[in-house]
């Protein structure tokens, strides 16, 4: 019976409104599903919209206060929005205390209802009790839009002059809401803001300079008005590290971290670029680092803040070493985000105090280690900063060993920037190269083509290590071939001076183990590396011209008979390129005279200036296999000639024919014509003339055609150059009948014959091409700006320009040089980091922009320069552009 009873109750008062909160709460928790959730806010929701249809006032703060919970579940409450307004105009402090909660929570600066609330506001910002007006000012400073900020401005104001703290205090945070919403208004309230640094209430004093530094970020200007408040700020910190326990403001053994943090934030504004400010607050800063403990966040968190402020004020350099202590001594805490910080700080600060952070080497070399990626990634960064020509051997080796377990989206930045520090600081030629031999051993898959053509420069260029060289890579690619960048750079260094190898005969590696070496050990060294499972297209091509280098530097029979097999297996290969130079190659052993002319050595590639990337690494590039198709090298890289024209992507026969088009023609019309600096003088660099020159006409005329050549011709675009031009004008030229697969070859050999007879031409040096150098864009006290734009390789829209900062030593060393430039709006801009912000006399810092152009219009840069020198402060701007023609 009794169950029964209880029963129908419970059903009974299922069906009747929930009267009290406490009573939705438990009914929202009793809930087993979403559904069952749903159901019971959709009816008390119904409940509540019949209530204020029937302006039932008793219910109203019930109502209002069990909406607001709706609210917060997620549910729509938007139709308690009059009822906020209503509970507001009450004289009740309950009802506006919900009225005023209701509003912060239903309603924001776009709500049209929002000015019927302004009213209220002005209203009870004049009310009596000071807990009214706080409400209020809350309220304001919550959802202000800025008609209200305008119309209650004057309240606001006068509200932060009042006899009470607590009014005082929520006067000055409404304020700041203000100017954040009307930035014109932080004139009105200067003057109190200034009367607040006085207040000995440490909640109006927080409030107060979170307001001030908040005028100054906006409107920098206001920092002379405030400058004069430094002393001020200096006792009030003074105050705060000498003062006993207080248990008001105590947090954890430090009294009131809050505003000593605050404080010191403003110190850093107001003495920013300004001596006197800085040496009134050196003092104390020196006392704030000494005394502060550091064994407690709380402490840390100050050490932190001072070690900025000393970093960006004119501080003395014994302040600044003791900043870095301070950072090298967070290196050593357990917790993780300390040590992120400080190594976020130390990389900032690494170009002012070099010397200083280079005494926490060792346990920046740690952090490598670290199980944080994050942590590792930072370190890496500071790492490299600190190389200089007196650490550079050992740092080196750190980062090479750390190379070797990096993980794989570290390996492309780390080696490009190994290779940038090798060639900047590297103590002789010797350590540079076993260095990048070094580095391609263990991340040679992710090298990237300008480091390896680097590297490659470098070889060709120290003549008295050819044969050290060689002999290292050999014995590198006999251990291992897996490594793309290693077996590129062997590939190319053995077709070049196998010759030197060979004759150089047996030699003792690493470990007393000998190493074998024979013409035919070599081709079948290349067999192998061509066969092997990690070759892809452009390791294929690099092999199989090696294989007709060495044709001409090997002299054993059946070391020519395997690479005349070799090359015959590839003439019927699926890849156009590799069946191209396959045919090429073989039909060139024909002409014996002539082949160990066209297969002389290479000449010194030209530099190649090397883009960092902002990141470590790139990840896009981490997952890159040996097996995986690259973009093969350009045709003014250092596999111009035969050695790598082409590439893998197909484009190369194109390129070809685009060179090849542009080679001189032997004519008596072109004889005349002015020399070029060109890489496309094939002909000239092949028969050891520089090329620089153009070719006279000789005495026996040269045989050229005027007809196409024949469309199935599978050496087209050699033959192209090695025949004639059809476009090309030929006043003196004997017209021939079509040409046959052979005949450009047979030119060829009328060429060599020709200027074997002709009398021979000095060698001129070949006019330095002003573009390599850069575009002058600024030079004044010394200091020379120019500018060295190139197309990105991966996005033809965007631009890099390498800014280059000379100093000539006129004036002495800049310093703190701030490179600042604008594009026009069609264009975007990203200006990276400078290598150094000091440029020592006789020297050149470097800067890359990147804009992105897609809509391809001329190129206008508006520059912005900051420097010192002789210990002056140099500020000017510099337009430049649009770039010359061809330019990049």
């Amino acid at each position: 019976m009794m169950n029964s009873i209880n029963k129908i109750s419970q059903e009974i008062l299922a069906k009747l409104p929930l009267f009290r909160l406490k009573d939705l709460i438990r009914a929202v928790r009793a809930c087993k599903t979403a559904a069952e959730e749903r159901a019971v806010i959709q009816k008390e929701s119904a409940n509540i919209r019949t209530a204020f249809k029937n302006e039932n006032a008793d219910t109203r703060h019930t109502n209002v206060a069990k909406l607001l919970y709706i609210h917060m579940l997620g549910y729509p409450a938007h139709f308690g929005q009059m009822e906020c307004l209503k509970l507001v105009a009450s004289p009740k402090y309950a009802d506006k205390r919900l009225g005023y909660l209701g509003i912060m929570l239903l309603i924001d600066e776009k709500t049209e209802v929002l000015t019927l609330v302004t009213n209220s506001l002005k209203n009870d910002l004049n009310h009596s009790n000071m807990y009214v007006v706080g409400l209020a000012l809350c309220t304001m400073g919550n959802i202000s839009s800025s008609e209200m900020a305008r119309d209650l401005c004057s309240e606001v104001e006068k509200l932060m002059g009042s006899s009470n703290t607590y009014i005082r205090k929520k006067a000055a945070l409404c304020a700041l809401r203000i100017i954040s919403r009307v930035p014109e208004l932080h004139e009105n309230f200067i003057s109190r803001a200034k009367t607040l640094l006085n207040d000995r209430s440490h909640g109006v004093l927080i409030t107060g300079i979170t307001l001030v530094t908040e005028m100054c970020q906006q409107y920098p200007e206001n920092v002379n008005i405030f400058r004069k408040a430094v002393p001020l700020l200096v006792r009030h910190l003074k105050n705060l590290t000498s003062a006993g326990f207080s248990p008001e403001h105590d947090v954890t053994g430090v009294t009131d971290p809050f505003l000593q943090i605050k404080i010191l934030r403003l110190l850093r504004i107001l003495a920013k670029n300004d001596r006197d400010a800085s040496e009134a607050m050196n003092d104390i800063l020196a006392q704030v680092a000494t005394n502060t403990e550091s064994n407690k966040n709380v402490g840390n968190s100050i050490l932190y803040e001072t070690v900025l402020t000393i970093m960006d004020i004119q501080s003395e350099a014994g302040l600044r070493v003791l900043a870095v202590n301070i950072l090298g001594k967070f290196l050593s805490n357990r917790d993780n985000n300390i040590r992120y910080v400080a190594l976020e700080t130390l990389n900032k600060t690494v170009g002012i105090e070099t010397q200083a952070v280079q005494r926490h080497r060792n346990i920046i070399l740690d952090c490598l280690r670290d199980g944080d990626i994050s942590i590792r990634r930072r370190a890496l960064e500071l790492s490299f900063a600190l190389i200089n020509e007196g650490n550079v051997r050992v740092l080196t080796r750190e980062l090479l060993a750390f190379l070797e377990i990096a993980d794989a989206e570290f390996k492309q930045g780390m080696t490009t920037k190994i290779s940038l520090a090798a060639e900047r600081f590297a103590p002789n030629q010797r350590w540079h190269i076993d260095t990048m031999l070094r580095m391609l051993k263990l991340a040679g898959s992710y090298v990237r083509e300008e480091v390896l053509a680097g590297f490659i420069r470098l070889v060709a260029q120290t003549s008295e290590l050819h044969q050290y060289t060689v002999q290292k890579l050999y014995a590198g690619l006999k251990q291992d071939i897996s490594q793309e960048g290693l077996v590129l750079a062997g590939v190319w260094v053995i077709g070049e001076y196998g010759d030197v190898l060979v004759s150089s005969g047996n030699f003792e590696e690493e470990e007393g183990v000998i190493i074998e070496v024979s013409d035919y050990l070599v081709v079948n060294l290349m067999e192998s590396i061509l066969q092997g499972p990690y070759a892809n297209q452009v390791t294929r091509e690099y092999v199989i011209t090696s294989l007709m280098k060495l044709s001409s530097r090997l002299t054993d029979s059946n070391a020519q008979a395997k690479i005349k097999e070799l090359l015959h297996e590839h003439t019927v290969s699926m890849e156009v390129e590799i069946q191209q130079r396959a045919v090429e190659y073989t039909n060139l052993f024909s002409y014996n005279s002539i082949r160990p002319a066209v297969l002389e050595r290479m000449p010194i590639p030209e530099a190649r200036t090397i883009i960092q990337n902002n990141a470590s690494g790139d990840s896009s590039n981490a997952d890159r296999s040996s097996s995986s198709v690259r973009a093969g090298p350009s045709d003014q890289d250092l596999l111009l000639d035969l050695m790598g024209v082409g590439t893998s992507g197909g484009s190369g026969v194109m390129d070809q024919m685009d060179v090849m088009s542009q080679s001189p023609v032997l004519t008596q019309s072109n004889a005349t014509a002015p020399p070029k600096t060109s890489n496309v003088d094939l002909l000239a660099d092949l028969f050891g003339n520089s090329p620089s020159q153009t070719v006279q006409q000789s005495t026996s005329p040269v045989p050229t055609s005027t007809s196409p050549i024949a469309t199935n011709n599978n050496s087209s675009s050699l033959m192209d150059l090695l025949g004639g031009d059809s476009s090309a004008p030929s006043s003196n030229v004997t017209t021939s009948s079509p040409a046959t697969s052979n005949y450009g070859l047979e030119s060829l050999a009328g060429l060599g014959q020709a200027l074997q007879n002709s009398p021979p031409v000095e060698n001129t040096t070949p006019k330095t091409n002003s573009a390599a150098a850069g575009y002058e864009a600024y030079t004044k006290n010394g200091l020379t700006i120019r500018l060295l734009p190139s197309k990105d390789r991966s996005n033809p829209a965007i631009i890099n320009i390498q800014a280059l900062f000379s100093n000539n030593g006129s004036h002495g060393v800049i310093s703190q040089l701030q490179f600042q430039a604008a594009v026009p709006k069609s264009q975007r801009l990203q200006l990276n980091a400078p290598s150094s912000h000091t440029i020592q006399p006789n020297t050149t810092e470097k800067q890359l922009m990147r804009i992105n152009n897609p809509q391809q219009t001329t190129v206008k840069l508006r520059l912005r320069i900051s420097y010192e020198v002789g210990g002056e402060k140099k500020d000017d701007i510099a337009q430049y552009g649009p770039f010359p023609e061809g330019a990049f």
